[in-house]
C-alpha cells in the first residue's frame, strides 16, 4: 500500500477532496500508549480483513523512532503486473504477483465489475515466489485490487496495495459499489456508486436505482459531481436492518452513447450498533457499542499543523497491515513505513486509525504529533490484545468514528461529505436537496 494519513506519529495525510463541499488531509502522528482500560464484550463483530477497493493511497506515517536503516521499499519487494494504477488493461493482459526474494505470506485480489465486488481465485507457488489466479481471461470494465503481504531475502516483512481496471466495452457504464453482497456492516454505512464515467443524465440513472431497508425506513439520495451517487437514512441503520441496494441500469441511457449494464440486487445487514469516538484534546478514543462504553484507550491525533479531521466518519476498509509513505499524500520523505499494523480506513485522502510500534515513550495519551491519522499502540507485527489489536477486532466497516476537538491548520477542518463516507455532516434537508429527482 502507499501513502496514507499517518498524522498518529508523524505520519501521512489526507489528499484532497473529490467534490464542492473540499478540504486537505490530515495525517498521522507518533505514538506509544500506557495499558488500556477495557471492558469487555460479548459480541466480537464480524471481521472483514480486505475491503474498499481504488481507494487513494495510504497517508498516515512517521519517521519518529524509526530505525535509521530502513528495509527494501514494498516496490522492491513485491512487484505486480499490471502495475500499479495502470488503467484499460486489455482482457487477455498478464497478471502476476511476484517477489525476487524471499516469499509471499499473503495475495488477496478483489475485482469490483457490474456484479460488484467479488474475490479472485488464485494460488501461490511452492517456492512462494509467485502468485496467479485461477485461468482465464481478467474480466472487461472492472476495477481489481491487489493486497500482498511478503517477506524479503532478508526477512523484513512488507505489504503493498496497487489497483488497476480493465477496459469496458465501448458505449457501456457500470456502477461500483462495495462492500460485497452479503456483508453485515456498521450503522453508519452509507451506500455509495462510483460510475465508470460521468453521467450526463443524473435523473435517468436515480430513476433505476433504489436503496431500501427492511424494516422500512426513508432513504435519499445524494450526487457528488457527475460520477457518485451515494444513499442514506436520516439517522443511522438501526441494528438488525437488511439493506438492499437494487440496480435497473440495464439499457439505461446515461449520456450519448452510455448505457447501463447492470441488473442486480445487492444486500447487506446492518450489525451491532458502535461508535467510536477520538477526543483529540484529551487524547483518547472511547468505544461504545449500543451506548455502553467497551473501551478507552489513549491516543495520538493530528498535530497542530496538520490536524485530524473533525466529524463524523466512516470506516471504509480494514487491512491487518500496510504501507504508509508520505509522498503519495503531499508529505515528501517524511515516513516510508512498509509494515503498519491495525489499519482502518476512514477517508479517501488517507485518514486511519492504526496501530503504532515505533513512537517514543509518552506520546500516547500526552501529545498530538501525527500527520492526522489516529494512533494507537502496537508491536511490530501487530499484537492481538493491544490497544490497536483490540480496536481492529472489534470493529467492521460502517462502524461510525467522530472526532471531535481537533484544533489548528490553516483550513476548515471538517470532513468533507464526500471524502471517503462523510455524509453523515451534511444536515438531512440539504442532503435531499443533492438529488437529481427533486
Amino acid at each position: 500500500m502507499t501513502g496514507g494519513d499517518m498524522r498518529s506519529a508523524k505520519g501521512p495525510a489526507h489528499g484532497p477532496a473529490t467534490d464542492p463541499e473540499r478540504n486537505p488531509a490530515p495525517g498521522c502522528a507518533r505514538t506509544r500508549v500506557p495499558r488500556p482500560r477495557t471492558a469487555r464484550s460479548r459480541t466480537a463483530g464480524t471481521v472483514l480483513t480486505t475491503l474498499v477497493a481504488a481507494l487513494l493511497p495510504v497517508g498516515c506515517g512517521s519517521s519518529d523512532g524509526l530505525p535509521g536503516d530502513r528495509p527494501p521499499s514494498p516496490e522492491e519487494v513485491i512487484r505486480v503486473v499490471p502495475h500499479d494504477g495502470a488503467h484499460g488493461v486489455g482482457t487477455g493482459g498478464r497478471f502476476e504477483v511476484r517477489v525476487p526474494a524471499g516469499r509471499l505470506e499473503r495475495v488477496e485480489v478483489l475485482r469490483t465489475g457490474d456484479a460488484g465486488r467479488q474475490r479472485v481465485t488464485g494460488w501461490i507457488s511452492r517456492d512462494g515466489l509467485t502468485w496467479h489466479p485461477a485461468p482465464g481471461e481478467l474480466a472487461p470494465g472492472s476495477r481489481y485490487t491487489v493486497d500482498a503481504v511478503a517477506r524479503d531475502g532478508a526477512g523484513h516483512r512488507a505489504a503493498r496495495h496497487t489497483t488497476f481496471t480493465t477496459s469496458a466495452p465501448p458505449g457501456t457504464f457500470v456502477g461500483f459499489f462495495t462492500p460485497e453482497d452479503h456483508t453485515t456492516v456498521g450503522t453508519g454505512m452509507i451506500v455509495s456508486l462510483e460510475f465508470s464515467r460521468p453521467i450526463a443524465d443524473r435523473a435517468a440513472v436515480e430513476r433505476a436505482v433504489t436503496v431500501s431497508g427492511r424494516p422500512a425506513v426513508e432513504t435519499a439520495a445524494h450526487w457528488f459531481g457527475s460520477q457518485r451517487l451515494d444513499f442514506r437514512p436520516r439517522a443511522r441503520w438501526k441494528p438488525g436492518t437488511d439493506i438492499s441496494l437494487d440496480l435497473r441500469l440495464q439499457g439505461v441511457k446515461a449520456g450519448p452513447d452510455a448505457y447501463g449494464t447492470q441488473r442486480k440486487t445487492i444486500h447487506y445487514h446492518v450489525g451491532r450498533d458502535q461508535i467510536t469516538t477520538v477526543d483529540a484534546a484529551r487524547h483518547t478514543l472511547t468505544v461504545r457499542r449500543g451506548g455502553r462504553v467497551l473501551a478507552t484507550f489513549p491516543v495520538t491525533a493530528g498535530d497542530a499543523e496538520n490536524p485530524t479531521y473533525n466529524g463524523k466518519m466512516v470506516i471504509l476498509e480494514r487491512r491487518s497491515v500496510t504501507r504508509m509513505n508520505g509522498r503519495t499524500v503531499g508529505f515528501g520523505g517524511d515516513y516510508n513505513i512498509p509494515d503498519v499494523p491495525h489499519a482502518m480506513r476512514l477517508t479517501r485522502s488517507g485518514t486511519f486509525v492504526h496501530g503504532n510500534y515505533w513512537a517514543r515513550p509518552g506520546i500516547f495519551g500526552g501529545t498530538n504529533t501525527s500527520h492526522g491519522c489516529v494512533g494507537l499502540k502496537d508491536v511490530k507485527g501487530g499484537g492481538r490484545d493491544t490497544p490497536a489489536g483490540w480496536l481492529f477486532r472489534h470493529s467492521i466497516v460502517g462502524d461510525t468514528v467522530q472526532v471531535r476537538h481537533s484544533r489548528g491548520g490553516h483550513r476548515g477542518n471538517t470532513v468533507a461529505p464526500d471524502n471517503g463516507l462523510g455524509g453523515w455532516n451534511i444536515p438531512w434537508e440539504r442532503w435531499k436537496r443533492g438529488s437529481a429527482l427533486r
